[in-house]
């Protein structure tokens, strides 16, 4: 089985993806999270970092873990109980974690938000809503129903969506966030769109969506992030001719 150097595959992530020149949320900490020892064979990828989905990287025998939600969002010690299994898991199965999370979700082809556009045919997106510094989604214009777009998200997401009816029952300008932006209605207004697209939101968003005026649709934030993982481990598996595999470990949310 051919293998590749786990510092070449790491230096052509962090160059594609931009990963230096991106601020984020703490604990986010993109790049390179685990070593292995030194070679890649298979490559998982995932949407989160957990003891669940590490052991099925462990079972499909890979030993590179690419993931969008890494291992650091919270406190990470002590290392004891189920977080030293996890631990355990990864050194002993010579497994190494890669975690991007905006740099993945503002690329233009390979990102999240790039990625949704494209399941949905929707054309010629554009740079979209800034958070730390940096545009990490994308807008459209176009013409299409609010029905349409429903159906639409409910076949590239495998569940329906959540519509806030805040808007018109035509959608002209869509913008995309994947993942938890919903808090964030006011700026995705700000603007210019009638349509926002992202997976989760507070409950009081319902009200704001009416009196902006704005259409919203809650896809899940599992459910749209699936996409930036899978198009980068596509994109890695073409370049270095190494076999990989998504872990769906859906949670609801």
């Amino acid at each position: 089985m051919p293998t590749v150097s786990l510092a070449a595959i790491v230096r052509h992530c962090d160059q594609i993806l931009r990963t230096a020149e991106f601020a984020d949320w703490d604990g986010a900490m993109n790049g390179l999270q685990v070593e292995n020892r030194g070679q890649v064979s298979r490559i998982a990828t995932a949407v989160d970092a957990s003891l669940a989905t590490i052991r099925l990287a462990v079972a499909a025998k890979a030993d590179l873990l690419i993931v969008h939600h890494g291992l650091f969002w919270s406190p990470t010690y002590p290392w004891t109980g189920r977080r030293y299994e996890l631990l355990r898991l990864l050194l002993e199965n010579n497994l190494a974690v890669y975690s991007s999370h905006l740099p993945l979700d503002a690329h233009p082809k390979l990102g999240n938000s790039a990625q949704l556009c494209a399941a949905l045919r929707l054309k010629k997106p554009k740079p979209f809503f800034s958070a730390k510094g940096q545009k990490i989604g994308f807008r459209v214009e176009t013409k299409i129903s609010r029905v349409e777009l429903a159906q639409r998200l409910a076949r590239v997401l495998g569940r329906a969506p959540t519509l806030l009816p805040g808007g018109g029952e035509n959608c002209r300008r869509i913008g995309i966030v994947t993942g938890g932006a919903g808090a964030e209605l006011k700026q995705a207004a700000s603007e210019g769109v009638d349509t926002f697209i992202t997976g989760e939101g507070p409950h009081w968003t319902y009200a704001l969506a009416e009196e902006l005026a704005l259409n919203v649709f809650y896809g899940g934030h599992y459910a749209t992030e699936t996409f930036g993982v899978q198009a980068l481990a596509a994109h890695l598996s073409k370049k270095f001719g190494l076999p990989w595999q998504f872990l769906d470990h859906p949670t609801g949310l």
